[in-house]
């Protein structure tokens, strides 16, 4: 039953709301593809994050105007569908070829992806691409893996340096390095004094060396005198 005027634009207005944040799509066309089929198709398509509808050329023509997906529905002939998303284009693809080998009912006329549009053989091309988040985790390994490889050079630096240090302690070989420098500088502290004086201060220092030797011999030459005067005396008186 053919679309009234009113009908075709109501579903341009509708289809063109759902396309216009898309940013990939693949555009098929099948051929005697059951209700079931087609129920599970869709279902797929959901799975990997996009939307599918059967379209008319014309009316997805006029939908897709201004939209980043407009270059793959100009111009389409016969059947068509589209399966679109604002996601990861590879898990589309990667979804869609899945489930077409399965169903030969459905093949594919072209696909875009960003504004580019691609072959049927870069569809399938896509589809052995790995996706955005295989994509990140291989990249954020990347990022992670010398950060790792950094951290676990300075611990195990940090742990090697405590163990000599500790090994140090425990056989007293910081204690022991340090007594040394303390008996050495007994000695030098003891042989201070000992320092020359100046050629002045050792000819009076001799001078009074002197005086107290010559201070020291006469008591005992007055006792010896005062002897010999009393012997004198004394013989004399007989």
């Amino acid at each position: 039953m053919a679309l009234s005027r009113t009908q075709k634009t109501e579903k341009v207005g509708k289809l063109a709301e759902e396309l216009a944040g898309s940013t990939s799509a693949i555009i098929g066309t099948f051929k005697a593809l059951t209700a079931d089929k087609d129920f599970d198709l869709r279902k797929t398509v959901r799975a990997a994050g996009g939307s599918y509808h059967v379209v008319k050329n014309k009316l997805a023509a006029r939908a897709s105007a201004g939209t980043k997906i407009e270059a793959a529905l100009q111009g389409l002939k016969g059947v068509s569908s589209v399966a679109y998303t604002s996601g990861d284009p590879v898990a589309l693809a990667k979804a869609l070829s899945t489930w077409v080998k399965d169903n030969s009912e459905f093949t594919f006329k072209l696909g875009i992806v960003d504004g580019k549009v691609i072959t049927v053989e870069e569809v399938k091309e896509l589809a052995n691409m790995p996706g955005k988040e295989e994509l990140f985790s291989k990249l954020l390994f990347l990022i992670q893996s010398p950060a790792q490889r950094l951290a676990t050079v300075i611990n195990a630096t940090g742990r090697d340096l405590a163990v000599v240090i500790n090994q140090g302690v425990e056989k007293g070989k910081f204690a022991g390095s340090a007594a040394p420098a303390v008996e050495t500088a007994a000695p030098v502290a003891e042989a201070a004094p000992a320092a020359e004086a100046p050629p002045e201060d050792a000819a009076l220092v001799a001078e009074a060396h002197v005086v107290e030797s010559a201070a020291a011999e006469q008591p005992e030459n007055g006792t010896a005198s005062q002897a010999g005067e009393a012997a004198t005396t004394e013989s004399a008186e007989g």
